[in-house]
């Protein structure tokens, strides 16, 4: 009887006790996977994928993020291997949106992004000594897909370290559409680059102004089919390229955008969606 009058108390004990132990354990844990994550991150081994510039100084270094290895094979050797490092992605990278914490640290490509950028324990307080490029430029194809890649960066960029945007870090490549051959004012055959359709529009209309014959017109489906000297002189040059500083006037509605367009609500996505669909020019999916 004593046994069974005792029971509960003792009870209440063992289940305390085992809680506690399971909380400790999941404490040494979570522990555990930070000095691994912090290792990682913080580690001056960079990802093999990396082309880095000889540069060591921040301040005058840039970074170009771009998709897949044919891009990145022109930009490799196209670049002003002092100052411009490449870094190639492989596909679209993970929505952090909707990602968990773990799900970032375990993901391949991000692990790279994070090591290269030199961006350390996302949570932590920005640490602008650690940055290894002072420019990050994000260059991807002019198409939906490219437009694709190019949000998802900045989603990642402005969840896992705001004030990359904030102190103006980060910038757009604006690569060329559009190349024109053919013989101009009566001289040998030249290469002129057009970055928008109206651009090319207008110089065809003054060609037939002029009497000039039919050029040929090769559209850019992707920055791979660009040669190395190309991609230098229309989109890496920094006495000729067009950068587009990204910037956020309002950060509170650039949080809620955020969360619109890639969260899990779908709803409110669809909503946003069917309210400004008629205000989107296709222009706007260039750059």
């Amino acid at each position: 009887q004593g046994i069974i009058d005792f029971a509960p108390e003792m009870l209440v004990q063992i289940v305390g006790k085992a809680q506690a132990a399971q909380a400790a354990a999941a404490a040494a844990r979570a522990a555990r996977d930070m000095v691994r994550r912090k290792t990682l991150l913080t580690s001056t081994v960079l990802p093999g994928k990396l082309a880095d510039c000889a540069s060591s100084k921040p301040e005058e270094s840039e970074i170009y993020i771009v998709e897949g290895d044919s891009a990145a094979g022109s930009a490799k050797q196209g670049r002003d291997r002092r100052t411009q490092a490449i870094l190639p992605l492989r596909g679209k990278i993970l929505n952090i949106e909707k990602a968990s914490t773990d799900k970032i640290y375990a993901n391949t490509e991000l692990q790279a992004l994070i090591s290269a950028l030199g961006l350390g324990v996302r949570g932590v307080e920005f640490d602008m000594t650690t940055l290894r490029y002072h420019r990050i430029v994000i260059m991807t194809d002019a198409d939906v897909d490219g437009a694709h890649i190019r949000l998802l960066l900045l989603t990642f960029l402005y969840r896992y370290q705001k004030e990359l945007l904030e102190n103006g870090f980060v910038y757009i490549a604006c690569p060329p559409l559009f190349k024109v051959s053919g013989r101009r004012g009566g001289k040998t055959n030249t290469d002129q680059y057009f970055y928008t359709q109206e651009e090319l529009d207008k110089h065809l209309k003054d060609r037939e102004s002029t009497g000039q014959g039919a050029p040929n017109i090769q559209r850019f489906k992707g920055l791979g089919e660009m040669m190395p000297q190309q991609l230098w002189e229309t989109t890496m040059d920094p006495s000729k390229r067009t950068l587009k500083l990204v910037t956020i006037e309002d950060a509170a509605a650039a949080d809620r955008l955020f969360t619109v367009l890639m969260g899990d609500n779908v709803m409110h996505r669809k909503h946003f969606i069917n309210s400004n669909a008629e205000k989107m020019k296709l222009s706007d999916l260039d750059f």
